[in-house]
């Protein structure tokens, strides 16, 4: 397996770019390839498709609550599936966060648990700044390795950022057969216009894009590829991640749509905006399924990294205040408190998934890899920190108490863990230990740990257990 290539002097020929580009391949075979998807579908495992936002906050969408964003095709996947009230991201911060949901290992043990790493893994530069990150180790399971391993044909679209500076991290050599996306790596492949973009490991020029040219949006570009994937694979099981940027800084799009006539301030008529292509996005996917013919036979998650605002600067606050992002939860992403851990998770499976259901039993990014095997209808044969949620999602209404744990670096260490309705926090570079009733009181507004020292003292022994140290978190308890 080679290194990613430079090919920039070649242009990106094989990436349909925009929508309209894509009608007429739309079109094309789609009568007679429809009626044999749709026959064998029902004999076969379903197809798996997991659309992860970036820096979306559960507060920024009608389903949960939004009233200034509209988000018809979300709110509709929510109306039409189960709507989780309490789920949970891996981290507060993108790369570990990730890297949960691709391997099924929390913080405690995953092998990216922050976006920069304390000692080993690779040193690399983003613009001037000397940076240190962890990668995704070569062999380590994930999701798409096992499933791969089960026959499914596999796909990342979008966002990788698991691959640090290490050029050979890349998602084909961790169980995806197409990648077609942006690298942490590589600077010109990032951005809401990029000027490059990922075929497998060959990087090829955006049309329009380079030189920077304003031509072809990034948000567009990872909605018509994660369609034409699922067109081109429709006879065959298939795992798609559908890795959106949106609505993660800087605040970029081409048109403020719906939201330009709005008497708000620029920065907020383009996060809306952003959603607005975001759900636009989600959309045409779910209209592609229903086209082929896959509907019943395609489980469909949404859900996001973790909690809102991509800085704590003063324009990003006021953003994020203004359309309510983070609802009554504490704290922002970078934050161990719920407004830096929850996001949204809606899934969706017309005739097994009952419609319209709300669901409080807690649960996170780990979660993903054991529930996804469950879904394939396989035994887990890796060790993993989660757990498979297909009862759940099928309607069997037992609940179950775990153990759930998040630990971070920013900007020092710290970490958290909920046990049914406790929630503990050792805040940055403490020893304290606080404790909160999520049941009684999910603002995290009053510390209890004086009044219930039995909790805290259970609580405390699990930290020390749940975490092991790594050689790029070396720290010990």
């Amino acid at each position: 397996m080679s290194n990613p290539t430079n090919a920039s002097e070649t242009a990106l020929g094989n990436m349909v770019a925009r929508r309209t580009l894509l009608a007429g391949t739309a079109a094309l075979g789609l009568a007679g390839g429809v009626a044999q998807a749709a026959s064998t579908a029902a004999s076969r495992s379903p197809n798996i498709i997991y659309i992860i936002a970036d820096d979306l906050g559960v507060y920024d969408l009608g389903c949960y609550g939004q009233t200034k964003i509209r988000t018809p095709n979300i709110d509709r996947m929510a109306s039409q599936g189960m709507q989780f009230t309490q789920a949970y991201g891996g981290a507060p911060i993108c790369s570990p966060s990730r890297c949960a949901l691709m391997t099924g290992r929390h913080m405690g043990h995953a092998s990216i648990r922050d976006n920069f790493a304390l000692a080993g893994g690779v040193v690399g530069y983003k613009g001037q700044e000397k940076i240190r990150r962890a990668n995704l180790p070569d062999q380590e399971p994930t999701v798409a390795s096992l499933l791969k391993d089960q026959g499914y044909v596999t796909g990342l679209v979008g966002k990788w950022h698991l691959d640090g500076y290490a050029p050979a991290a890349v998602p084909t050599r961790h169980g995806f057969d197409e990648f077609h996306g942006w690298l942490t790596q590589t600077e010109k492949t990032q951005g809401y216009f990029p000027e490059k973009w990922y075929e497998g490991t060959t990087l090829l020029d955006v049309p329009g894009n380079v030189g920077e040219g304003r031509a072809v949006y990034e948000t567009d570009i990872v909605t018509d590829q994660s369609c034409d994937f699922i067109r081109r694979h429709r006879q065959k099981p298939f795992f798609l991640t559908v890795a959106y940027n949106a609505p993660h800084s800087p605040y970029v799009t081409p048109a403020e749509g719906d939201y330009g006539g709005e008497p708000w301030g620029r920065s907020e008529k383009t996060y809306a905006a952003m959603i607005e292509f975001l759900d636009a996005g989600v959309g045409s996917i779910l209209r592609t399924l229903e086209e082929l013919g896959l509907d019943e036979n395609t489980v469909v998650f949404f859900s996001s990294d973790h909690g809102p605002r991509s800085e704590p600067t003063a324009e990003q606050t006021d953003v994020v205040t203004f359309f309510n992002s983070h609802g009554p939860l504490r704290g922002y992403k970078r934050e161990l408190y719920e407004g830096g851990i929850r996001v949204p998770l809606i899934a969706r499976w017309p005739g097994h998934i009952a419609a319209g259901v709300k669901e409080d039993t807690p649960v996170y990014h780990p979660d993903f890899l054991p529930t996804a095997i469950g879904l394939a209808g396989k035994s887990i044969s890796v060790v993993t920190d989660g757990h498979d949620l297909t009862p759940i999602l099928l309607g069997e209404r037992g609940s179950f108490e775990r153990l759930l744990y998040w630990e971070t670096y920013e900007p020092a260490f710290w970490q958290a863990a909920r046990h049914g309705k406790w929630k503990i926090v050792r805040p940055v570079g403490s020893s304290r230990l606080e404790l909160y009733d999520l049941a009684a009181d999910p603002s995290e507004k009053r510390d209890v740990a004086a009044k219930y020292p039995d909790i805290v003292s259970k609580f405390s022994a699990m930290l020390v257990t749940e975490h092991r140290p790594s050689r790029e978190y070396p720290i010990a308890l």
